[in-house]
């Protein structure tokens, strides 16, 4: 009886605390910046808004102005608008609740102000949770999961951060000194270092005030409605013509699509930022992975998309990529998947499968490239390369050598010029992998975007 009493209490504190339309306000695509008890006066959700219960209704391209938006533990990118919820660069909405049960009309919910995942060691009890701010209060989930004892109070979980927030998103070392959470308020960025709960309390300026925030590919965005800028998560600073329509590039709208379509390849294959994998098929194409996105060469020409529409299943940051027999192999985490390499890239029966099967070895790997016409599979993992032979059963990972020339590889493949090691923006070639194994003189250091892809910077 007692729990049933202080269930039926917290209910009917968040039904007065969280009351919201099922719309905000906005003008000139942001949210309504106002905040206090009596400017802020949300109300209860009005049941028959064109909107609501009816997902199929909310057009993204019609020019959605989003409250707010993250990346998911599986990389994915989500835009919350009211109580709807779009996943990932196409598809219709569908309400928040069906993935985060919480997040229902029966707490009157009925909106988003902010959300991000934390990913950080230095918070080993909320490592990989989704929190999201609502009001003054923050709700913290684990695999969709509403974790014990929230919703709670913003000023408890993060003590000097203002409640009515209107964007979060953490910035990770090292693009920032520490893990820290950026919070966004009006003009105000605020940093929360997660480690020490230090709030460090900047004003924004050259930026519209944003109303949700993401990070992709290391970089940072701020959404402004429909639109967003890329900004730097130290000083807040916006560099190049921003902002710009988020219709062209996050998400599939073919009108705006087909104006940025160029412009997008250019930014992908042009990017200073490391590649994840590479890899290079029978017929000399090269394919690149880098965070959410695909870049495949085809003698001069390109083609870019995201991972998650070129590869169904496979939500960005890959680990490894490496072309056998007519498939491209694709490692994330503990996983391999199998496509065929011509569009489009249809899943093969059976995968994915666990990477021990399929390479003999655990944990993460950095590289997997396959030499012509040979059945082995060389994997790079930290500075051993090791060989598997894909003909054997069970496989297994037999040591070749250690790769003494790098303290890091981010990727690698095997092509007619030999053996190609990338680390950063930068690529060296081997004629063999004898050759750079004990080979004693670093090859030429060539640039990925310039020499690999042909860019003029």
């Amino acid at each position: 009886m007692r729990l049933l009493v202080q269930t039926l209490t917290l209910c009917l504190a968040l039904t007065l605390a969280f009351t919201a339309p099922s719309q905000h306000e906005e003008k000139h695509g942001e949210k309504d910046k106002s905040h206090g008890d009596k400017e802020h006066g949300h109300k209860k959700p009005d049941k028959h808004h064109p909107d609501k219960h009816h997902p199929e209704k909310l057009d993204r391209c019609a020019g959605v102005n989003f409250d707010a938006a993250a990346v998911d533990e599986d990389g994915v990118l989500h835009f919350f608008k009211g109580d709807h919820l779009f996943k990932g660069s196409q598809g219709k909405s569908e309400l928040s609740n069906k993935t985060f049960a919480e997040l229902d009309d029966a707490h009157h919910l009925g909106h988003v102000d902010a959300t991000f995942l934390m990913h950080s060691e230095d918070s080993p009890d909320h490592h990989d949770h989704q929190f999201f701010f609502l009001d003054n209060k923050v709700f913290s989930y684990h695999k969709h999961k509403l974790e014990n004892g929230y919703p709670k109070d913003i000023s408890e979980v993060f003590p000097g951060i203002p409640d009515h927030l209107d964007a979060a998103v953490q910035c990770h070392k090292p693009e920032c000194p520490e893990d820290t959470v950026l919070f966004f308020k009006g003009n105000k960025m605020y940093h929360f270092v997660i480690k020490t709960k230090k709030v460090d309390e900047k004003e924004i300026k050259g930026m519209p005030n944003c109303t949700g925030a993401f990070r992709q590919m290391k970089h940072y965005f701020c959404l402004h409605g429909h639109q967003f800028s890329k900004f730097d998560p130290i000083t807040g600073e916006v560099h190049g013509k921003y902002p710009k329509e988020t219709r062209g590039y996050f998400t599939k709208c073919s009108k705006f699509e087909n104006k940025t379509t160029a412009e997008h390849i250019e930014r992908e294959k042009c990017s200073r930022v490391h590649l994840d994998a590479i890899t290079s098929d029978d017929d000399g194409n090269i394919h690149a992975f880098r965070g959410n996105h695909f870049l495949s060469k085809t003698g001069d020409k390109f083609h870019s998309d995201t991972i998650e529409n070129a590869f169904k299943g496979v939500h960005g940051d890959v680990d490894a990529a490496f072309s056998y027999e007519g498939h491209f192999y694709i490692v994330k985490d503990d996983r391999v998947f199998a496509y065929n390499i011509k569009e489009p890239h249809t899943p093969v029966e059976g995968f994915p499968k666990p990477l021990k099967e399929v390479l003999g070895i655990e944990d993460h790997i950095c590289a997997a490239f396959v030499c012509a016409k040979q059945n082995d599979v060389h994997v790079i993992k930290g500075q051993t390369l090791y060989k598997v032979d894909m003909k054997a059963t069970p496989r297994a990972a037999v040591k070749e050598g250690t790769i003494t020339a790098f303290k890091k590889v981010d990727t690698a493949m095997c092509g007619p010029n030999g053996v190609t090691i990338i680390t950063g923006n930068h690529f060296y070639n081997y004629e063999s992998i004898m050759v750079m194994l004990v080979g004693k003189i670093m090859p030429v250091q060539k640039k990925v975007s310039h020499d690999l892809f042909g860019c003029d910077h």
